[in-house]
């Protein structure tokens, strides 16, 4: 007598969804060098004359760690603090190269305790996590995350209390593991800058004109602009795209990550709630302690009386690195071979994946250099904001994007990142695909039905594409 096991169909299709998920692998960061982090071309040319000394010495600020008086060996920037994420540009913009993004051992575990800091590392940073920065979802009453209180603000990591250069200033840590136990924290980590000169000169009409292609596109993707809330300009810069130019994407960052004052934010920075003098009726600090405002800002500014490279501030080269770095260099045989490669390429535009991610965009006429002037930009992405449905929703509203709006992230240098989506989730690039289905995305057709009726095989030169870039 044999004993018979029935499965049902529901089951079935369970264990088959399943096998069909995993039967193709993410081939994991492609090697063969950095293939990112070198100047335009012509400004490696020296096209115009000097505009290479002006890339070199930006490479070096965007490098520079800081100290909050700049006296102490090897840390010559002046303003850290007295919230800060990170001590560099460069300390969490770095992979594959510096520019880049979240690098293989996160330098906020070091940077905690750096020169007799006494912060607490929270449980959401770790040595081969990625790097984060974090915000509260809502402001809290009574310490209870109030949904009519939206926040959104970054609350930093650490502060420069017990650091040897701090002097008396003296603040706390947010509450992170009160705010996490009630699921009010969400994450993000850094974007990569390499090639952003090309996405700055891309013009507005030219993302119109690519939007109007694409409106026909029977897979239920809409999509729109975040603009600028002054001039209505398109913005393009950030997980939301919630900034209009490298320098005040450049002056944020220096002042959300580093806590470093500059000609843009020139103020120093207290947390969202600190900032708030009164939430809901109820008496709150009033800013930042006086202690903790020990230097004349902005901290960094226009130099006077100096060479003509040396004039400009920090903020001014930070942009001006980010807007000469050249774009990645894709492979076009690792990984898989050209074969799989060129198979991925078809297929990602066949199943629709292209009409978010724009595969190039052509820039104007630049004043920069000639590296930035009709130049194709392969980015892959149309730099529109798409609804990506809950799973990757984060309930955060800047500018125009709400809480389940995201950049269309650009794929150039995907092969060689780490981390991916906004909030850092995953190393695996199948996985993040996978994350665009969900009830309200834009992307299911895509993302799940199309994909996953893809043989193995396909999906595999998919993921083989991506990795390729």
């Amino acid at each position: 007598m044999t004993t018979r096991r029935v499965i049902s169909s529901a089951l079935f299709l369970l264990l088959l969804f399943a096998v069909n998920a995993f039967a193709q692998t993410d081939p994991g960061v492609r090697g063969g060098g950095a293939a990112a982090g070198a100047p335009l071309a012509s400004v490696a040319a020296n096209n115009p004359v000097t505009i290479l000394n002006f890339f070199n010495d930006a490479k070096d600020r965007f490098q520079e760690i800081d100290s909050v008086q700049g006296t102490l060996a090897g840390e010559d920037g002046k303003g850290l603090g007295p919230r800060f994420n990170s001590r560099s540009c460069a300390a969490c913009h770095a992979q594959p190269a510096v520019g880049g993004t979240a690098p293989a051992t996160n330098p906020q575990v070091a940077d905690a305790t750096a020169h007799g800091a006494q912060n607490t590392i929270p449980s959401f940073i770790t040595t081969t996590g990625p790097v984060r920065e974090a915000r509260f979802i809502f402001f809290t009453t009574n310490g209870v995350p109030d949904p009519n209180k939206p926040n959104g603000g970054v609350e930093d990591l650490y502060t420069i209390t017990g650091r040897v250069d701090a002097g008396p200033c003296s603040i706390a840590q947010p509450g992170f593991a009160s705010q996490l136990s009630q699921n009010n924290v969400i994450f993000r980590i850094p974007t990569p800058t390499f090639g952003l000169g090309l996405v700055e000169n891309i013009a507005d009409e030219t993302l119109l004109v690519n939007q109007q292609n694409n409106f026909n596109n029977n897979q239920g993707v809409t999509g729109t602009f975040n603009h600028n809330g002054n001039d209505g300009t398109i913005s393009r810069f950030g997980w939301k795209a919630q900034n209009k130019s490298l320098e005040l994407f450049a002056g944020e960052a220096y002042n959300v990550e580093q806590g470093v004052t500059n000609e843009i934010f020139p103020n120093e920075r207290p947390l969202p709630g600190e900032d708030m003098g009164i939430i809901g009726g109820q008496s709150s600090t009033n800013g930042l302690p006086a202690n903790c405002r020990g230097n004349a800002t902005p901290e960094d500014h226009t130099n006077f009386n100096t060479t003509a490279i040396g004039t400009l501030s920090d903020l001014a080269q930070f942009a001006m690195f980010m807007r000469l770095l050249a774009p990645p260099t894709p492979s076009t045989t690792v990984p898989g071979g050209s074969t799989s490669i060129n198979n991925g390429r078809s297929l990602f535009s066949a199943i629709g994946c292209a009409v978010c991610h724009t595969p190039s965009l052509t820039t104007v006429a630049s004043t920069f250099t000639p590296g930035l002037t009709n130049a194709t930009a392969n980015l892959f992405s149309d730099l529109e904001i798409h609804h990506m449905g809950t799973t990757l929703a984060d309930n955060v509203s800047q500018g125009g994007a709400g809480g389940d709006q995201f950049r269309t992230a650009p794929l150039w240098g995907a092969g060689q990142r780490i981390f991916f989506l906004h909030d850092g989730r995953t190393k695996d690039i199948q996985a993040a695909i996978l994350a665009h289905n969900a009830n309200g995305s834009e992307a299911n057709a895509s993302s799940f039905t199309f994909f996953q009726n893809l043989s193995t095989g396909q999906r595999q030169d998919i993921l083989n594409f991506l990795r390729s870039l």
